[in-house]
């Protein structure tokens, strides 16, 4: 599935919330990323990102898709960071 998360973190976890999100699913801006992802890795990494967050202080927000040609992405203005598929 095609997932898009987004996490409003307090500042001194914003750290390991970005090393961890990294492993997963690709950097596009500040606490925004995405990618193809199996139930199963984002249940793992949710499971991950419940010992980083505070629930009483910080949030995760998760958009899931089947597949990425149903979404329409429109950036305006600099994007962040490309998404190449070259290695």
């Amino acid at each position: 599935m095609y997932v898009i998360l987004v996490y409003d973190i307090e500042e001194k976890r914003v750290g390991k919330m970005l090393k961890l999100c990294r492993q997963y699913l690709n950097w596009i801006q500040n606490s925004v990323f995405e990618g193809e992802l199996t139930e199963v890795k984002l249940k793992e990494l949710l499971a991950k990102a419940k010992t980083v967050m505070k629930p009483e202080a910080d949030s995760i927000i998760v958009f899931k898709s089947r597949d990425e040609k149903w979404l329409e992405k429109q950036v305006i203005g600099m994007e962040k960071n490309t998404l190449d598929n070259i290695l």
